[in-house]
């Protein structure tokens, strides 16, 4: 199906990163069955790889729009036996996207401040949820992407929307989240969410100045609450930006102990050196009672200079050790090459484990000797393997797959999509966990090029099919 659409910024000479080369928006629908595949696909796999993102419908205005306020689009490829089955991509049928293409919008409960969800997609209690942040309502999926209902979880969620990212406690089943609302500047939320995809569980935790929280991490005691220096920012949200956020080191930084079975009174703070932290990778308890999260670590963000253009920053990635008893955090950089959307194998989520991988940020090389690729971080040993897309290829989130259930840490493959600007083209790439330098595993190209987005996860068929 094609769509009239052309994200390019068309308002006077103001230039907006987010809607041109890599970041532009595409025009069409596809479902392309029988993919080609260079090298040899798993045969272990059976299930979808789905990536969401922004993908704005309608030329939005280029000096107010920020790229995490695009229409949500989700590309999915299906893989079983061997075959790339097919790949299809499909808007999320908000109210906007709806009357841009002349359809009847999904049916269920919006946020007042508005319906895109773009941010997340995963699959829980045998559905497929897209997932955004800041009051935001899941949108349940089918295996085809077709947009079947916003949904507060079948009445369950009490006090506002979800997050873009729960996580899975793989000894219970259940999700934990951190949920903020764009609305409200007085509190936050802890979210349980069973494993049949009802709420068990919403606590409001106190908090001032309106945080951004992006994401959480748990371990086997706690949920750690990121109370970071960006918040909500009146001055911003009176000049129409699309993202009303700004840094403010003013709030200070803080991370909250929040134990699993507590309430807001038993939360233990812990002061951190003003940064911010979009993704942490994984977090797990010490025998002392410490507190060790890993995370991609920016020295500031949304310096606003009056547009939407990115805030300067210094990304690292570091290991943040929590200490109940000074309640301090002590950082130690594990690298200091920029590199974002770290991931583990999640069978591990909340307990001590060893590989982290993580992509650069670099679109492209500055240096010599630079890599726009993977990177597969050892932690015990410090040792870090690097795969190199080359010049001009920029790879967007790479997720971890297990070979089998009772596959050990690390065997399995990375999953994720790379962006060839020199040929304006996407590639779904698999490289082995264990030897992520390697050729890779396998390559399908994909019928259109897919702009960079945000995150994406293997949805197993059995999960839901």
């Amino acid at each position: 199906m094609a769509l009239s659409t052309d994200a390019t910024d068309t308002q006077g000479d103001h230039e907006n990163p987010y809607l041109q080369g890599p970041y532009a928006a595409i025009r069409d629908e596809l479902i392309v069955e029988g993919l080609p595949v260079r090298g040899a696909l798993p045969i272990e796999l059976d299930g979808t790889y789905m990536r969401i993102g922004p993908n704005p419908i309608i030329p939005p205005d280029g000096k107010t729009h920020h790229w995490f306020a695009g229409d949500g689009m989700i590309h999915a490829v299906r893989i079983k036996d061997g075959k790339a089955l097919w790949y299809r991509n499909r808007y999320i049928r908000s109210n906007r996207v709806a009357a841009a293409l002349g359809e009847t919008p999904a049916p269920g409960p919006r946020y007042e401040r508005g319906d895109t969800v773009n941010t997340n997609v995963i699959s829980h209690g045998g559905k497929i949820l897209a997932l955004v942040e800041a009051g935001g309502f899941p949108v349940e999926i089918d295996s085809l992407l077709g947009t079947t209902a916003y949904t507060n979880l079948d009445g369950s969620l009490q006090f506002g929307g979800f997050t873009a990212h729960p996580h899975l406690d793989p000894a219970t089943g259940e999700l934990h989240a951190i949920c903020y609302n764009g609305g409200n500047r007085e509190f936050v939320r802890y979210v349980v969410v069973g494993t049949d995809a009802r709420v068990r569980k919403e606590i409001k935790v106190p908090v001032p100045d309106g945080p951004m929280i992006h994401d959480c991490a748990i371990t086997a005691r706690y949920v750690l609450i990121l109370d970071l220096p960006i918040t909500f920012s009146i001055d911003a949200a009176r000049a129409g930006m699309s993202m009303p956020y700004a840094w403010n080191p003013e709030h200070g930084a803080r991370i909250g102990l929040l134990p699993r079975d507590g309430g807001p009174d038993d939360i233990i703070w812990c002061t951190v050196e003003p940064a911010y932290v979009f993704h942490p990778c994984n977090a797990y308890d010490l025998p002392d009672g410490r507190v060790v999260m890993d995370v991609s670590v920016h020295d500031r963000l949304f310096v606003t200079d009056g547009t939407e253009r990115p805030g300067s920053s210094v990304v690292t990635f570091e290991r943040w050790t929590c200490d109940p008893q000074t309640r301090l955090v002590e950082r130690r950089v594990i690298d200091s090459v920029a590199q974002e959307f770290p991931r583990c194998d999640e069978r591990l989520t909340g307990q001590p484990y060893r590989y982290a991988y993580t992509v650069t940020l670099d679109e492209g090389r500055s240096q010599p000797g630079d890599v726009a690729g993977v990177f597969a971080h050892d932690l015990h040993t410090g040792e870090r393997k690097a795969h190199d897309f080359g010049e001009g290829r920029i790879p967007g989130e790479f997720v971890f797959v297990p070979r089998s259930a009772g596959a050990a840490e690390n065997d399995g493959w990375l999953m994720g999509y790379v962006l060839d600007v020199t040929r304006d083209s996407t590639d779904l790439v698999l490289l082995d966990a264990r030897d992520v330098s390697a050729a890779p595993v396998a390559i399908v190209p994909l019928p259109q090029l897919v702009p960079l987005g945000f995150h994406g996860n293997w949805i197993a068929a059995d999960t839901i099919y």
